[in-house]
Order: structure tokens, then sequence, then C-alpha cells
């Protein structure tokens, strides 16, 4: 019941929902539990969907697979061993470099693992100077799982390694490449899955100095997580999903659960530190941080959306799982934790840990470390918002020269992998042989005069036109009608030489050869044009990509704040504070300025996915702070309070909640850039510095200091505007005592007593 007069009904899908949960809380929490694990089951006995390669790779690189695909010819996961020379003295032709090569067949063969083994001495893979040589073989079975079965061929050639220390014996091939980095990956990933929860849970447990209320945020984020894996499952039939999406998916539930989780736990506790009884806090809760978080929950979910236009299947997988754990953890909390809360009454505060739960008991709602930020701010707002829009822009200047490329195995992870440096190796002395362009030829008939010399030309030019200095090697599907052809690429892992040859192909060679026969369909693939497809198709997806993030997330302020001027200032501020995070990136990443303290290293690059993946994630997150903030100065000015003094009460009362999940935020994300590998980095530096940026500059200088210069006119709506739906529906608390703070003078009110709530 309201603290005064008679009770209204509650508006807003928020409060309504709110409402009902507490009067019927065993439903609610009941019906919860019930949706976890229908969808667990569920999940479970249709099974995930994943992406495949045809699907990953756009373009020519994606025509390649599907081609193969289509012709049933499988991709046996090639591998390579390179016997080389230390120094000067043997070559190929010593007695001893020849039982190296025999010892290093006779060991991989014996594992059982391998066919189409192929000595150098057949098939004349013998560097010019006779110093190095290359035994070839693929692994038996599928190439997807080849990974899985490699370690055997791996222990062998260590074993040929240690039996001829004058040679340099190293491996690398599809399944090895794939299990180093499945194995850095995964690693990396439990590394952090592992961290990131204990971190979460030590820091909410400060926030609130008991442990049932510390609990309660993680659990409605893991059940949110785990409810969605399920829903997942039965949605990836329709659109394939992937482990980095299940990934991301964690990353993003957690942060977004956790953070409405303590909006609403916070109001509630305010209200009752104000002296409301328990039901009334609960539905004001409900009416004030419920709206709050359906509102950023549905402009992260407009936000995730926008990575469904980028048609990269990785990227779809990404967005749309990512949308759907939102979604899952925004009903979540206006509807079980209001039950949740209602269940447990004062036990919230139980697990209380000594003197900090006593000092959370006594502390007020407002913070005073913002409370004396926010003095000078709002007393020389001009300078306040000149000085820190400066320093924004300045940390952005250098995303100017932003360089986005896909990261090669040296950049990705050092020289700390053997597979690496192997990669290396063949790569100086077989350029590009470790990792040809791939171009598959399909025809009406194979064998037809025409097509066999088409492709006896196209091997003669590629040589000639120098994308390749050979030797391209043929193999002919002759019931397939295909035929497959390898080319060492001049450039080998130099991307950019590489990719000049690969158009050097593309362009002048096929244009001239197979392009010049009827009915010859000849895509170009490979780890170069993969590279190259897929920075092409994320290209021409950023401007749509961004532009429907930005209109959409514009329109939905607009709406809820009623409001053009929050609408325009909502969507500057964040892509100010996505442009600094970017510039930071650039500095450090690409720079190398200042990277040794976050254990990085200037690697010359930004990886290509990361800046439409960091925006689009960013975007949606920063809503969530904004909307908090200026929900609850809105909430105060409906309630009488002048503008600028609406400000001072939103900030203060919002900081220790946006600051608390903040802290879990960069936290968690600080945990990424402490990964091994580099594009983990670079994703966990970029989102902890635009976290931090957000909630400290963003929402406690520039927010504050752009909305008491407009004064009044932060609510302004033009007429022309007014047949826009109306999401707001005015729910706010009782209107209580102004704050004040030196220099700003509230306005009095004509009756300050309690009003009844409009919840």
């Amino acid at each position: 019941m309201a603290d005064t007069g008679r009770l209204e009904r509650p508006r807003g899908i928020a409060a309504r929902a709110g409402s009902w949960s507490a009067r019927h809380r065993w439903a609610a929490v009941g019906g919860w539990v019930l949706l976890v694990i229908l969808a667990l089951a569920v999940g479970s006995m249709t099974g995930r969907v994943d992406v495949t390669d045809s699907e990953q790779v756009p373009g020519e690189s994606g025509r390649v697979s599907k081609i193969l695909d289509e012709a049933g010819i499988d991709d046996a996961a090639g591998e390579t061993v390179l016997i080389q020379a230390k120094g000067g003295g043997l070559t190929a032709n010593d007695p001893a470099f020849r039982k190296a090569v025999d010892a290093v067949m006779a060991g991989v063969r014996d594992t059982g693992q391998v066919t189409a083994l192929r000595s150098p001495y057949e098939t004349k893979t013998i560097s010019a100077d006779r110093r190095s040589a290359l035994v070839q073989f693929e692994m038996r079975g599928e190439a997807e799982k080849a990974a899985d079965h490699i370690q055997p061929v791996l222990d062998a050639v260590e074993k040929a390694q240690n039996g001829h220390q004058a040679l340099r014996i190293e491996e690398f091939g599809d399944a090895s490449g794939q299990k180093a980095f499945d194995d850095a990956f995964g690693d990396d990933f439990t590394q952090a899955e592992y961290s990131a929860l204990p971190v979460a849970l030590g820091i909410l447990l400060i926030v609130f100095g008991a442990l049932v209320a510390a609990l309660l945020p993680v659990a409605l984020a893991m059940t949110a997580f785990l409810a969605t894996t399920g829903l997942v499952a039965v949605v990836s039939h329709w659109v394939h999903m992937s482990d980095t999406a299940n990934s991301v998916m964690l990353l993003v539930g957690l942060a977004v659960g956790v953070d409405y989780c303590l909006f609403y736990l916070r109001r509630e506790r305010e209200e009752r530190a104000a002296g409301r009884d328990a039901q009334t806090a609960l539905r004001v809760a409900a009416a004030t941080s419920g709206r709050a978080i359906l509102v950023s929950g549905v402009t992260v979910i407009v936000a995730m959306a926008g990575m469904l236009f980028t048609g990269i299947a990785e990227f779809k997988a990404m967005g749309l799982a990512t949308l759907m754990v939102v979604a899952v953890a925004m009903v979540g909390s206006v509807t079980v934790l209001p039950a949740l809360l209602s269940l447990l009454g004062e036990r919230v505060e139980k697990g209380r840990v000594p003197f900090l739960g006593r000092a959370k008991r006594r502390g007020g709602t407002e913070s005073r470390i913002w409370r004396a930020v926010l003095r000078p701010v709002l007393r020389r707002p001009k300078l306040s918002l000149a000085l820190a829009g400066g320093a924004l822009i300045a940390l952005a200047v250098p995303a100017v020269g932003m360089n986005t490329a896909n990261l090669t195995l040296d950049q990705e992870f050092g020289d700390r992998l053997p597979v690496v440096n192997a990669y290396n190796h063949i790569d100086e002395a077989f350029p590009g042989g470790s990792d040809p362009a791939r171009v598959v030829v399909k025809a009406d008939d194979i064998d037809a005069a025409p097509v066999r010399d088409a492709i006896a030309r196209f091997r003669t030019e590629a040589v000639a036109k120098g994308a390749s200095k050979g030797p391209v090697e043929v193999t002919v599907h002759h019931k397939q009608n295909l035929a497959v052809v390898e080319v060492p690429l001049i450039g080998g892992s130099d991307e950019g030489k590489a990719e000049k040859s690969l158009e050097v192909l593309r362009n002048e060679v096929r244009p001239a050869t197979l392009g010049a026969v009827d009915g010859v369909d000849a895509p170009i693939g490979g780890s170069t044009a993969s590279s190259k497809d897929f920075n092409d198709k994320l290209g021409s997806a950023v401007t749509p990509v961004f532009a429907f993030v930005v209109v959409f997330a514009f329109l939905l302020m607009l709406m809820s704040f009623r409001s053009l001027t929050v609408a325009v200032t909502s969507i500057v501020l964040n892509l100010l504070s996505v442009g600094a995070a970017y510039g930071i990136l650039t500095a450090v990443f690409q720079h190398g300025w200042g990277a040794g303290l976050v254990g990085a290293e200037g690697v010359g690059a930004i990886v290509s996915w990361l800046p439409l993946f960091l925006f689009v994630i960013l975007f949606g997150l920063s809503m969530d702070y904004h909307v908090f903030v200026v929900s609850r100065i809105r909430e105060a000015h409906l309630a009488g309070r002048t503008t600028k003094d609406a400000v001072v009460h939103g900030v203060v009362t919002t900081a220790g909640v946006v600051t608390s999940a903040a802290v879990i935020m960069v936290a968690v994300f600080s945990i990424f850039g402490t990964l091994s590998m580099q594009s983990m980095k670079q994703m966990g530096v970029g989102l902890a510095a635009a976290v931090l940026i957000d909630a400290t500059v963003i929402r406690g200088v520039l927010l504050p200091a752009v909305m008491s210069l407009l004064g009044e006119r932060n609510w302004y709506l033009p007429k022309w505007l007014g047949w826009l739906p109306d999401l707001a529906h005015d729910e706010h608390a009782p209107a209580r005592r102004p704050s004040t703070l030196a220099g700003v003078s509230p306005r009095p009110e004509a009756d300050e007593r309690p009003r009844p709530a409009r919840v």
C-alpha cells in the first residue's frame, strides 16, 4: 500500500508485472524455475547446430566451401612436417637428412591416423638451397574432427626431433593449427568464465554487505544464461550458432543480469531506508527501476540486433544469442526478482559481512564522492564540458588512423606456440606453400579440351604474372566434374603482399584463362582470400549496422523520455565514449603506446571484427547507465524539482549502483585483457576502457554539465512529434525534499508532504 492516500492501479508493464509477482510470488518463482528447466531440457533434446565452414566465410571463399560440400568432396585436413638444416652443413642429399625424413614418415605412419603420406623426394618439395624439405600427408576422417586426434602425430614428430638434433623438425597444418588455436582459445575462455563469477560475487558482497543480497544478481544472471542456452539450441536449427556466440552470450548475460538486479534491488533498499513499508518500496522499485530496466533492455536488444545486418554467420549468431539472453534477463528482472524480494523480506540482509554490512545499513543512499564531484561541475558547467569533452575527443583522435586486419598467427600468439614458429619457418623456405590459394574449377565436363587447356594456361599465367613461384598443383575429381588448383601465393604470411597476389589471380589471370571458357565457374578461396572476403563484407556492413543501431536507439529514447533533447544528447554522449574506446585501442594495440601496462604489445593492427563488435556491445551497455540515470533525473523533475536540482538528485542517488555495476563490468572485462590471445586482450581492454569512461566521465561530468546548461530545454518535444507512441507512462515515486548542493539552490516546493505513490 502507499504511504498515504489511496493506492492507484499500477501503470505500465513493469509496475504491473512487479505488482503481480509480489502478490503471486510462488507462482512467479516456480514459473521461472520451470522455464529454466524446460528450456534446458528442450535444448538438450534438439541439440545445437553450429555454423559450417561454408557459412562462416562470405564471398568467393564461401562459394569454394559450398561447391565442395555439395559435391560431397571431403576436404581432408592437410599436414606438413618441415625438416630443415640448422646452420651450415647438412642438405637433403646427405644420409643423415634422409634418415630424418624416413624417421618422420615411419613415425606418423605408425600412428594409424594419416593417409596420403608423401616423401619430399617424390613430390620434389625440397627448397632451392636443398636445406629444407616437406613431408606431407592428410589426416584420416573428417577435417572438422582432425584436431581431436592429431596429438599422436605431434608426439611422433617430436620424437623424430629429439632423435635428430642437428635438424629442425616441426609440424604445421589444418589439424595442428586448429588444435593449437582451440587449446589457447578454450583455455582463455575457461579462465575468463571461471574468474568472472567469483569476481562479480566478491564485488557485489562489498556493495551490499550481505551474502543473500549479493547472490541474487548472480543467481538471476546465471539462470537467465542457462535458460537462454536451451532456447538458443532450438533457434540454432534456423540460425546456426557457435562456441564464440555462446561465450559472448555469457559475457553479456552476466553484465546485464547483474546490472538489472542492482538497479532494482538498490531502489527497493533505498525506498525502505526512506521509511516506506516493504510492499510500497517494492511497488515503487517496480514502477521506476523496473521501467528503466525495460527501456534499457529494449535498447540493448535493438543494438544487438544490428549484428544481424552484417550478413556474416558468426555475427548473426552472436547478435541473436546476446539479444535473447538480454531479453530473458530483462523479463526475469521485472518478474521473478520482485517475487524473490517479497519472499525474502528482511532475510535479504542475511549473511552480513562484519563491519561492512553494518556500514552499509548506516550509510545513506546518496554518494558523497559524486556529490563532491558534481559541485564544481555544476558551478562551472561550460568549463567542465570543455575539459571533459576535449579529453575524450583527444583520446578518440588515434582512431582516425585505425588499421584493421585479421591477425596472423605470430600477431595473435607471438612466438609462444611451436605451431607459430613452424608456420613461419615453412613460409620462409617455401613462400606461400604453407597456405596456398585454392581455386575450385566447376564445369559441365571437366575433361573437355577447352577446360583442360584453360587450367593449364591458368597454371602458367599464375607464375608468369607474378602471383606465384609455383609449383601450382591440380587435383581433378572426374566424377564430380571439379578440379582443385592450389596456388602458393607470393607474399605468404605477409598479408598485404599475399592479397596483391590474390588480386592478380582474381582480376588478371582468371579472366584471361578460366573465365574465357563458357560454363566454367572458378571461385578462389584459401586463408588469404577468406580474410579479404571477410573484411570486405564487414566493411560493407559497417554503415547499415551503425545507422540501424543509432536510429532505433534514438527513436527508443525519444519515445521513452518524450524529449528530443534527451534523445540527441544520449546518442552523442554514447558515440563519444565509443570513439574514446576506439582511440585507446588504436594507441595501445596498433601503435604500442603503453601496451606494456596491460601486458600487451603493439602489433600494428586491430583485429578486423572488433570495431563493429565493440560498437554494438558498448552502445547497448552504455544505454544501461544512461537510461537509469536519466530516468531518475526525469522522475525528480516530474516530482517538482528544478532541472539542475533534479540532475543533482539523479546523479548522486544513482552513482552508487552505476559505480558498482561499472566496477563489476570493468573487472570482468579486464579478465579478458589478461588472456594470452591478442584479440581477447584487445576486446577486454576496449570493453573495460569504454565502460570505465562511460560510468565516470560521461555520467559523472558530461551528462550533468550538458543537462545543467540546457535547463528546461532538456524536456523539449516539438509539437509535430506529438504523434509518437508514448512509452513514458510518467511513473514516479512520491516526492521527497530536494537535495541541496553548494552553489545549487533548489526551488521551494509548494507542498513537500509525501504524495500517494503512482505505481
